[in-house]
């Protein structure tokens, strides 16, 4: 019997033994919710684990390829692996991507076989011209994309970003920007999608769309999640200086500020949100509890995870001085709704520590470090944590992403002027061009000669660069009057001159946050580029100038003395042939100003849909109003709108109105057109924008043809926030206006009753 006993014993020694390890080990179970995973990994973590995972160090730190390509960690890194990690930023993002893939696969599994649980990193990247990693497609930059006015070409360009990234081992993209951009002083104007807040919430949902594969491709393998930036008010910096105060009055924030985020986060199902450097209206975004938990959280329902941007909860103590200590600091972002901290080792660092003293944070801590998790188990990294290196060479920077690429280069182009229809110009006759101006590269003549062929000499020359060209700091070089000179030769023998004038990545760039700088006191083309025009301009030469820039420039001089302006911002790698064939007339220009360019700095803020109120008073010895409008770009086709209609002139709360127009193309040139539909509200309880941008369409018309365009006014359409801070649905007459631009268009009328 006592044997007996004793085989009982060891049986259901070995049975609970073996059901506790099921159990701590139940977050393998691909069956259970990821709910269920998540809350049973953090029953077994330890808080040091747990708060690993609450945070990403960069790669920089030792993340790299040894001699033969194999993983190489420092001490530093080797120490933080060993209890896991959120995640790495950057690693192998100046390898190619074959060896990237290779190395982040051999970097995942240390990750993996190196921490109790096995819990993979995110690997973490970001997304200005596509994926900013060696060897990837690149793209042009957001706001050259947002001038396509095509949200469904954005989402194919961010859908190849998604799966170039994936195909590198990343797993989350610090991108897209949902900021609005406003003044032309802010260095990093490029990065985001334009002046307007519909405009701008149709790219970025587009662009979390497409990055995220339309959400099926997380969990898929092929794509990557997106972290929405920079929440919230960022880019309305005081003096356009990176870092400053942001003062943005709350009905701002409620009608202009908060739709693109929301709709990121709502409509999109962006993974992550990076709050904003800045403060809002005085109280620290990196720890606004309102904002990144009663904003984000309680009215938007975001259950993905908020990441800091770089050491900004520790600078709520050294910089913003609203923590009285580091400790301090890190509490106020925890407790505000940062689940992650980037990069910084005195703030969610000192979190173990700080539990011993305020155990009460247990609880915030198990819900950061859950989110974190979540995420993870949404992109499948517990299953599929590895890239299959076999696909990578035939899916990155292939033909036709470099086909999209120019695609979207071919929509966004801008045609500002062109007198005497200048543009096209016809080969036939032609001897030679010559492409001259600081902003010539060094492939700027192959690819003209690709689209004009043996038929026109094609002569290329930069003459002189902008700046020093240092990365932290660049400083304006002295006039080069031998370039100048040098330049002037090659245009007196030209028959067409073509002026690459602008700015480039050192005029405009992000001012970090050492001794950085790239933020502007002034907006007017840099150097002597002026002058150039000028003295071209004397030489009696047609001139076409192609402007390439990252920020709004006031153009007054290129506006006056150029015959023909194409404005492509900041295009791909094939925006020089892009620009080739535009002037050659393969394609008919169709993109349109994302912001409205100014005279003068002095003009700021300046966009169309301000207070009417604003445009009551101009400027003495000044032209009134802005050089050109938002929304505005020629074509070398005509249109001609017509025939406005609306299904009533009378809205409920119930119900909508249809609109309809005719757009004509009058010429013999297939064009493709932005139809946009404004409107303004006449009279309301607080002072209403001059008129407002609700909707729009790009169609393509054949010469001759008539297309009729629809679009259906809503209710939601004409709410505001008003008197006490509360969206409104106000009685009273409406105007619409339906039309090529923002200032030009057909006109009609509606009411709204209640």
């Amino acid at each position: 019997m006592k044997t007996k006993c004793n085989i009982l014993l060891v049986f259901l020694v070995f049975s609970n033994g073996g059901s506790s390890q099921e159990k701590r080990h139940a977050y393998k179970d691909v069956t259970l919710s990821i709910e269920e995973r998540v809350e049973n990994l953090l029953s077994v973590m330890s808080i040091e684990e747990k708060v690993a995972q609450m945070r990403i160090f960069h790669a920089n730190i030792g993340v790299r390829a040894n001699s033969k390509g194999g993983l190489e960690l420092s001490d530093k890194v080797i120490s933080k692996l060993g209890i896991g990690i959120g995640g790495i930023k950057n690693p192998g993002e100046s390898l190619s991507p074959l060896e990237a893939a290779k190395l982040n696969n051999e970097l995942q599994e240390y990750i993996i076989k190196n921490n109790r649980w096995g819990i993979p990193g995110l690997f973490v990247t970001e997304s200005y011209n596509g994926v900013d990693a060696e060897g990837c497609t690149v793209f042009g930059r957001p706001i050259a994309s947002a001038a396509s006015f095509n949200p469904e070409l954005v989402q194919r360009v961010w859908d190849v970003v998604g799966r170039e990234a994936r195909l590198r081992g990343m797993h989350m993209c610090h991108s897209p920007e949902a900021d609005l951009v406003r003044d032309p002083r802010f260095g990093r104007m490029s990065e985001a999608f334009g002046e307007d807040t519909y405009l701008t919430t149709q790219m970025v949902v587009s662009a979390v769309k497409g990055v995220q594969g339309d959400y099926v491709g997380l969990g898929n393998g092929t794509h990557i999640g997106a972290v929405v930036k920079h929440f919230a008010g960022y880019g309305q910096v005081l003096g356009g200086t990176n870092f400053a105060a942001v003062e943005i009055s709350p009905r701002t924030l409620e009608d202009e500020i908060y739709p693109s985020f929301e709709a990121a986060v709502k409509e999109a199902e962006a993974l992550g949100v990076m709050a904003s450097h800045a403060d809002l209206n005085g109280i620290a975004s990196h720890g606004n509890k309102a904002l990144l938990t009663g904003v984000l959280r309680d009215r938007w329902g975001f259950d993905g995870y908020v990441v800091s941007d770089a050491n900004d909860v520790a600078r709520l103590f050294s910089f913003m001085k609203v923590a009285e200590s580091k400790e301090d600091a890190a509490i106020l972002g925890l407790e505000a709704g940062i689940d992650v901290d980037l990069y910084s080792e005195d703030a969610y660092a000192l979190l173990p520590e700080i539990l011993k003293t305020k155990p009460e944070l247990m609880t915030l801590i198990d819900r950061s470090a859950g989110r974190v998790l979540r995420t993870k188990f949404i992109l499948g990294l517990f299953e599929n944590p590895y890239i299959d290196t076999k696909l990578v060479a035939s899916n990155v920077r292939s033909e036709s992403s470099l086909n999209l690429a120019q695609e979207s280069d071919l929509e966004s182009i801008i045609l500002l002027k062109n007198d005497a229809s200048l543009l096209p110009l016809k080969k036939s006759g032609l001897k030679k061009i010559a492409l001259l101006g600081p902003l010539v590269e060094a492939g700027t003549k192959v690819a003209f000669e690709e689209v004009v062929g043996s038929e026109v000499s094609i002569v290329a020359n930069q003459g002189f660069h902008l700046t020093n060209e240092n990365r932290s700091t660049p400083k304006l070089l002295p006039r080069n009057d031998l370039a100048i000179e040098e330049l002037l030769e090659i245009a007196k023998t030209s028959d067409v001159v073509v002026l690459f004038l602008g700015g480039d990545r050192f005029t405009s760039k992000e001012a970090f946050f050492g001794s950085a700088l790239g933020d502007r006191a002034t907006i007017e083309p840099v150097g002597s580029q002026d002058e150039l025009l000028e003295r071209v301009k004397l030489l009696g030469k047609p001139i076409v100038v192609v402007l390439k820039h990252r920020r709004t420039l006031a153009i007054n001089k290129i506006s006056e003395l150029a015959d023909a302006v194409l404005d492509g911002w900041d295009l791909s790698e094939k925006g020089d042939n892009s620009f080739a064939k535009v002037i050659f007339g393969e394609v008919s220009p169709s993109g349109k100003l994302p912001v409205t360019v100014p005279r003068s700095i002095g003009q700021l803020p300046f966009h169309y849909s301000g207070k009417e109120i604003n445009n009551k008073k101009e400027y003495l010895f000044m032209e009134k109003g802005p050089l050109y409008p938002f929304g505005f770009g020629l074509s070398y086709a005509n249109f001609e709108y017509a025939n406005l209609k609306l299904s009533s002139e009378v809205i409920t709360p119930e119900t909508e109105i249809e609109v309809r127009v005719d757009v004509k193309n009058t010429s013999a040139i297939l064009a493709k057109e932005v139809v946009q539909l404004y409107i303004k509200d006449e009279v309301g309880s607080v002072m209403r924008p001059n008129k407002e941008l609700k909707a729009f369409e790009k169609v393509l018309i054949k010469g001759g043809e008539t297309k009729t365009v629809r679009f259906v006014i809503t209710p939601k359409m004409l709410e505001f926030t008003g008197v006490h801070i509360e969206k409104v649905l106000e009685k009273g007459a409406y105007t619409i206006m339906v039309g090529t631009s923002s200032s030009q268009g057909v006109t009609g009328k509606f009411e709204l009753n209640k």
